[in-house]
């Protein structure tokens, strides 16, 4: 029988209190984990990984990441032990080559990935590496390698992106229920209209995001944005980018979580 097509996931993760809290946001990933089918394993791509090169994580047991300040104790404590996978980090980069990819045995699993995992799988029973952004690259660049590791969705791999297509924390408002910003809402909005674009690639409006007169504000720096940028590359031709949950906390935060497939 043949194996079916692994969907590719493009979640907000928004705050780490997610983590230990419950919310539609994450009630949401919660009912994607219990309804998609299971994956072999998990290729993670996360805003938190930011490297120079492009890197996978390929040790037998990642490290639970607790990358952040200020937290309570509880968060701190919380692991995800997850099983990594050597052979699909050396597939990864086999699939990438002749792109040079650095098997990695020192990162882990940052908060980017493991936060919503935990959500998605709670048992963390699922073999999971996780690839960095490369910081030095265009957006085209990150379209162009998901395209590429669309391939691992036919062999049972689900690809799992994390970060916010609206991030700016210097914006934030801590007001509860902060209406969102202007041109963060507009630049979600434009996400939102733009995720089943037909077009040549090069042309994608989310490629070229910056085009967008909220982008700068929206997106200061782009690691939250781009892993949005590998689930669409990964979209095939007879497939949509459905919305799972939207939202935007703290007036510049996006939620918006995708599924393809």
């Amino acid at each position: 029988m043949n194996q079916p097509r692994m969907p590719a996931l493009f979640l907000g993760h928004g705050s780490p209190m997610n983590v230990l809290e419950e919310n539609h946001y994450t009630l949401s990933w919660r009912g994607l984990g219990s309804r998609l089918p299971r994956p072999s394993a998990i290729l993670a791509i996360s805003a938190h990984w930011y490297t120079d090169g492009t890197a996978v994580t390929a040790m037998a047991q990642p490290r639970t990441i607790h990358d952040f300040g200020g937290f309570p104790d509880a968060l701190y404590q919380t692991e995800y032990p997850a099983p990594g996978s050597p052979a699909l980090a050396k597939q990864v980069a086999d699939i990438l080559s002749p792109l040079p990819v650095r098997l990695d045995q020192q990162w882990g699993l940052d908060h980017g990935s493991w936060g919503v995992l935990i959500k998605l799988y709670p048992e963390a029973d699922i073999p999971v590496v996780q690839l960095s952004l490369d910081r030095r690259q265009p957006a085209t660049y990150h379209f162009e390698l998901g395209r590429k590791l669309a391939v691992l969705r036919e062999q049972g791999v689900m690809i799992v992106a994390s970060g916010n297509v609206v991030h700016n924390l210097r914006a934030a408002s801590w007001q509860a229920e902060a209406p969102a910003y202007p041109w963060a809402q507009g630049f979600n909005q434009y996400v939102h209209d733009n995720l089943n674009w037909q077009g040549e690639a090069g042309q994608h409006p989310l490629v070229n995001y910056l085009q967008h007169p909220g982008a700068a504000l929206s997106n200061p720096t782009p690691e939250h944005y781009l892993p949005l940028l590998y689930v669409l590359g990964a979209c095939q031709a007879d497939e949509n980018a459905a919305v799972v949950v939207d939202g935007i906390e703290m007036a510049s935060l996006s939620m918006l979580s995708v599924q393809v497939g």
